[in-house]
């Protein structure tokens, strides 16, 4: 086999290999004031993963997912999701895009004067006018179902625990069928036993809705449950990345100190 024909297959068997890249930071840098909140962060996210970002508060977890759905514009550097460069997206083509993401706040934000169905419907009929009302109610039970909540269908969110909000909340951002899911600190504020439950729910979600999942967290517990891949960042730049099992095998001080260990 000649030189370029090894090179040839080489670069072949790489690109089958490789995974595809759903979104693509390159070199982002963003400021408040004197504060630098990101300074030249560079990673990317793969199809069918979890990507759970690690950090302490203020390290620039949030702000990273809020620039990826122009929710925050960057100082500096490159953002591609989906293939497409979100600094050069016009409106109408940015909402488009918006449209694949789902994304899960960490208050859950559900509307607190409409009931969990009109909560669920709300993004449907704002997203596709031409859905017909069967479609729309084979919709939001599908959801409630997938969240364990079929019998909350005309709760209104004052009647639901902190747990439950959380639970509608996902079903409400997965109703509209999104490619990529961003979660922002999905169990902060809920008690052991709810935090893994929701933990065990984002995995279904990969698995049943086949997302591409990017998770801020600091809940070490969560982490373990559904990482695929471990981003840590400090001071807003990516100190380690790897699988959690690597990162715990870490000699860094800061990250063993993250772990719990001397």
């Amino acid at each position: 086999m000649s030189e370029t024909e090894l090179h040839t297959q080489q670069s072949s068997t790489q690109a089958l290999t490789e995974p595809e890249k759903i979104i693509e930071v390159k070199n982002l840098s963003i400021s408040f004031g004197a504060q630098h909140v990101l300074k030249n962060l560079n990673f990317h996210l793969n199809k069918g993963e979890n990507l759970v970002i690690l950090g302490k508060s203020g390290s620039g977890k949030s702000v990273t997912i809020k620039c990826i759905t122009d929710l925050l514009t960057p100082d500096s550097g490159t953002i591609e999701v989906l293939g497409e460069k979100i600094e050069d997206l016009e409106r109408e083509e940015l909402s488009e895009l918006r449209k694949k993401i789902g994304f899960l706040f960490q208050s859950g934000a559900l509307y607190d004067s409409m009931t969990v169905k009109d909560n669920l419907e709300f993004p449907l009929l704002r997203m596709n006018k031409k859905l017909k009302r069967d479609e729309i109610n084979e919709k939001v039970k599908k959801v409630l179902d997938s969240v364990g909540l079929a019998h909350a269908l005309n709760k209104m969110p004052a009647e639901l625990s902190g747990g439950m909000r959380k639970r509608i909340a996902l079903a409400r951002t997965i109703i509209v069928d999104p490619v990529i899911m961003l979660y922002d600190e999905p169990t902060t504020g809920l008690d052991p036993v709810t935090s893994r439950e929701i933990s065990v729910l984002i995995n279904e979600v990969q698995k049943n809705y086949e997302t591409s999942s990017i998770i801020i967290t600091h809940d070490m517990d969560c982490a373990r449950e559904i990482a695929d891949r471990v981003l840590m960042l400090k001071d807003g730049e990516v100190l380690a990345e790897g699988t959690l099992e690597e990162l715990e095998k870490n000699e860094d001080q800061w990250i063993k100190s993250f772990f719990g260990k001397n």
